[in-house]
């Protein structure tokens, strides 16, 4: 049995009830929400809902609390979705990989992927010159990336506002 501080592997699942779904449901869409208003949401006294609260913290579920900020409206900036290709996948190249994405502030998300790339990295950046010198660290640094495909950001549809956690009645997934 793991501890509750303790991570589980990626293919066991935490256990979670009902109003655990309900109480990360509702932080989600406004983590901002008092605890009182949070409890009386999801049908427990207040100390039960933060109790509960702490221990989703405690168990890696909820992770961390953060605002969702326009930076477009602070000051010019150029999104890219970059997609990376490696030609030689070695424990080694994408562990040095990640550790340099990891140091660079302007690669804001990255993921790991299956299929034709390899990695799927946004990169918020001020201009073209910027995305050109960390495009040029992520060849040049000995990781064995092939290829850099950059798409660049025209408009934002739709931003991400949670995961759908409760199943209603009749819903395929």
């Amino acid at each position: 049995m793991t501890a509750p501080h303790e991570k589980k592997d990626a293919t066991s699942f935490e256990d979670v009830d009902q109003i655990d779904l309900k109480i990360m449901e509702v932080l989600q869409r406004d983590a901002r929400i008092t605890n009182q208003a949070l409890a009386d949401r999801v049908a427990l006294s207040p100390s039960a809902c933060l109790r509960r609260v702490r221990d989703l913290e405690t168990r890696g579920l909820i992770s961390a609390y953060r605002a969702q900020i326009q930076v477009d409206r602070i000051r010019s900036v150029t999104v890219v979705m970059a997609h990376i290709t490696f030609s030689q996948h070695t424990i080694k190249n994408l562990g040095d990989f990640d550790a340099c994405i990891e140091n660079i502030p302007e690669i804001v998300e990255s993921y790991r992927v299956s299929g034709n790339v390899d990695y799927i990295l946004r990169v918020v950046v001020p201009d073209m010159h910027a995305w050109k010198r960390i495009m040029t660290v992520l060849v040049n640094g000995g990781f064995g990336v092939e290829k850099i495909v950059s798409h660049f950001l025209m408009d934002q549809i739709k931003t991400f506002k949670g995961y759908k956690l409760l199943q209603k009645p009749g819903d395929s997934v």
